[in-house]
């Protein structure tokens, strides 16, 4: 026959059931006593955002703003799983999977396939890639409009086309032309930006950093031609699969990333991945 015994600890009245002590003391930690465990795909190799590590890690800045949200929710363990950007997507409708970390923005699309939380977790930082002789005339998203220059065509499916559209809905007097394009390669792109064939690359700052300044980067031959010019920050969210149990969850995260705003984490961390606070780029 067991021994059930009580004692205080920490003074928290806590049950000692055949010498194991029940419980992680609930009242310290806010836990229900139940931990949920949640399968977490993110990109494997879409460093810095999401990425596996040459240890075999999850990591990245948004795997880590989610460990940062994990501890803080006593509730819940997150199980994080590399992979790719298709398998997350359809995982997540499935349910194969509960959260997916990819840079995702918000779209109504996506809204209607997944549960996006109140908050952002992240920010990608979006403008034009230009000529480098263009850049007196074109120095943000307004002048680059009114020069009337052309942008290379966007898929309609990509979030980007829905940021130029909400563009030219608020400045019906200068409009950027938006072309439609199925699918074309990233080279393409440069090259005909260099070529004169489009004025316009509208491309991530990362993407362009990693791409064309970076010595190591895949068209880093075009550096001295092409350069940069930003727009703002577009948030990034987590996206959740859509149940009842993950709408809860959803509300516990917003809690958790508000904290980790307020105390410094988010911008400690977009710092250490991507050497700015990149929420100074978003607007309102």
């Amino acid at each position: 026959m067991s021994k059930k015994k009580w004692i205080v600890a920490g003074g928290v009245l806590v049950l000692l059931v055949g010498g194991t002590l029940i419980g992680r003391y609930l009242a310290g930690n806010g836990s229900n006593g139940k931990v949920t465990t949640l399968k977490v795909a993110h990109t494997q190799n879409y460093a810095p955002y999401d990425y596996v590590n040459d240890k075999g890690e999850s990591t990245g800045y948004e795997v880590e703003v989610l460990k940062a949200v994990d501890k803080k929710l006593p509730d819940y363990k997150f199980k994080y799983t590399g992979t790719s950007d298709e398998d997350l997507l359809i995982g997540l409708e499935s349910g194969k999977y509960d959260i997916g970390t990819k840079g995702a923005w918000y779209t109504k699309e996506r809204a209607k396939k997944f549960i996006f939380p109140k908050d952002a977790l992240g920010a990608s930082v979006i403008g034009f890639t230009i000529r480098k002789d263009d850049k007196k005339r074109i120095k943000d998203i307004d002048s680059f409009a009114k020069s009337g220059g052309k942008l290379v065509p966007i898929s309609p499916q990509n979030a980007q086309w829905n940021v130029i559209e909400d563009y030219n809905s608020k400045h019906k007097d200068s409009p950027i032309a938006l072309k439609s394009a199925e699918s074309f390669t990233v080279a393409d792109a440069y090259a005909w930006v260099l070529e004169g064939r489009y004025d316009a690359y509208f491309d991530i700052k990362l993407s362009f950093e990693q791409a064309v300044k970076d010595k190591k980067g895949a068209y880093h031959k075009y550096a001295d031609k092409l350069t940069w010019v930003p727009y703002k920050g577009i948030e990034t969210y987590p996206l959740i699969h859509r149940n009842k149990a993950n709408k809860k969850f959803a509300k516990a995260y917003d809690k958790a990333i508000k904290e980790l705003k307020k105390d410094g984490t988010l911008s400690k961390l977009s710092k250490k991945y991507f050497g700015e606070n990149v929420f100074n780029y978003v607007t309102k």
